[in-house]
């Protein structure tokens, strides 16, 4: 079969792969990218924008409702559903990461989780079914980043969750719903109009609702398409289409069907091990060697002795923010990360608390900072570097380098991490049992008959009713 554009080559492959398509390693890589993605998701919900989107949903009503994930007396129709757990995913910048650089799992998982519960109960979705519209989307973001050099590096322009994670979105729920070929060209051209938003809003708390327009707006795409609302049908091969959005948007013809090529087969995702902007870990992981040159055992950090504090890092502007004054903005500040994990040895949900970020002691630090940006040292996920340099009062300079953290892909979060991670976030909305049981159900999602099993257990409610708490309650004691 003659494709005659590059859209309708995604359609095509959005259509056309099947369960027997997957690789166990893009299966494994997969599970546990949602098992974190639900942790992030369950530890969000005790956030204040989430509770603000939340409120902001409560104004839409439907005979057909979703989860919220750990809020059992609160359900949403399918698209409000997803846009509210997509906020509670990104609302700490905790989820996974992939180069080039996207948030890939946020914008796909709600959406997945939210339509499985607005099926009809004949046929059963099973998690083979689940794991197969997951990657879809992962795939479809994937190669439509690979279309343009200007993708690969950290972006500067327009944040990538609003852009491929809006068309990854669409994919996923057009395969869960079965639509047409098509009607699949149709949603991507739809999803387009809906896609993009701008860099300025990060380090905000509109940055979250990135991800959840992705995920809501997705969905919006597919049920327009499925009612006959028809686009342009060779969108991703104009540079007035899906092109605007990148500079050098050169698309490509997708591999057929036979064999298929998972990009998450060749390209793993990179896992946080504390809630901050990616760029940040190489600091965090530097300035933790350093510190070990200037504590013993469980000394307090001598700031009084420090001169200056040198961060030699690329270029990446809403990342450098000399004197944070926001958790959101603390958490997209090379700076405050450095300080934070001089003066404390570790980064935790609590280090981005306000009392935490405007201590005397790391105000004091935050003006020693100076950054430097190497002309080796690009703004690209796949090759930055973090060098720290502290010199003491006395002369004495300690310099580290990270070339990979801990959690890159390059360096993979071990599984007993991964799960530790996701039972610290999930314990604070679900019981002890049912964290468990969702490891073990997203563990075997391959042999899941039924995907019932695991949306009722996202709603499950833990005994002491630790969801409808702000965290700030919760991790400061």
């Amino acid at each position: 079969m003659k494709l005659k554009s590059v859209t309708e080559s995604f359609a095509r492959v959005i259509h056309g792969l099947t369960a027997g398509h997957l690789t166990d390693r893009v299966v494994q890589r997969s599970k546990r990218m949602i098992l974190d993605t639900l942790g992030v998701g369950f530890l969000g919900t005790g956030t204040e924008v989430f509770h603000k989107a939340s409120e902001y949903s409560k104004i839409y009503s439907s005979n057909v409702s979703s989860t919220v994930w750990g809020q059992p007396a609160f359900r949403l129709p399918p698209t409000y559903a997803a846009f509210v757990n997509g906020v509670a995913i990104h609302s700490m910048d905790f989820d996974d990461t992939w180069h080039p650089a996207t948030h890939p799992s946020g914008a796909v998982l709600p959406v997945l989780t939210a339509l499985s519960e607005a099926l009809p109960p004949s046929p059963k979705l099973s998690g083979l079914d689940l794991l197969l519209a997951f990657n879809v989307g992962i795939e479809v973001q994937g190669r439509l980043l690979d279309f343009s050099k200007e993708a690969s590096d950290i972006p500067k322009r327009f944040h990538p969750p609003s852009v491929v994670g809006t068309l990854g979105s669409a994919a996923a729920a057009s395969k869960i719903l079965g639509l047409s070929m098509t009607e699949c060209q149709e949603a991507l051209a739809i999803a387009v109009s809906h896609a993009g938003a701008p860099m300025a809003n990060a380090a905000t708390q509109t940055k979250p609702l990135h991800m959840a327009n992705a995920a809501r707006h997705g969905i919006e795409a597919v049920f327009l398409a499925m009612l006959g609302l028809q686009g342009n049908k060779q969108v991703l091969d104009m540079q007035t289409g899906f092109g605007a959005f990148y500079a050098n948007y050169s698309p490509k013809v997708l591999p057929n069907l036979d064999s298929y090529p998972w990009l998450l087969d060749r390209q793993d995702v990179a896992f946080k091990s504390f809630p901050s902007h990616l760029a940040t870990h190489w600091v965090a992981d530097a300035a933790a060697s350093v510190r070990k040159h200037l504590v013993t055992d469980r000394a307090v950090l001598p700031t009084d002795r420090i001169e200056r504090i040198v961060l030699r890092i690329p270029d990446v502007q809403y990342v450098n923010r000399p004197f944070p004054d926001s958790e959101h903005e603390a958490r997209h500040s090379f700076q405050y990360m450095a300080c934070a994990m001089l003066l404390d040895g570790s980064i935790t949900v609590p280090s981005f608390h306000r009392c935490q970020i405007h201590r005397p002691q790391v105000r004091e630090l935050l003006r020693k900072v100076e950054l430097e940006h190497p002309h080796d040292n690009l703004p690209n996920f796949n090759t930055l570097y973090c060098e720290i340099s502290v010199t003491l009062k006395d002369g004495a300079t300690f310099t580290e380098r990270c070339d990979t953290f801990y959690g890159h892909w390059r360096k993979p979060l071990s599984q007993k991490d991964l799960q530790a991670k996701f039972r610290a976030n999930a314990a604070r909305a679900l019981s002890c049992d049912t964290v468990e049981r969702l490891i073990e159900v997203v563990d075997n999602l391959e042999d899941l008959e039924d995907c019932s099993v695991l949306t009722t257990l996202l709603k499950e409610p833990s005994p002491s009713e630790m969801a409808s708490q702000p965290i700030e309650h919760l991790t400061l004691s």
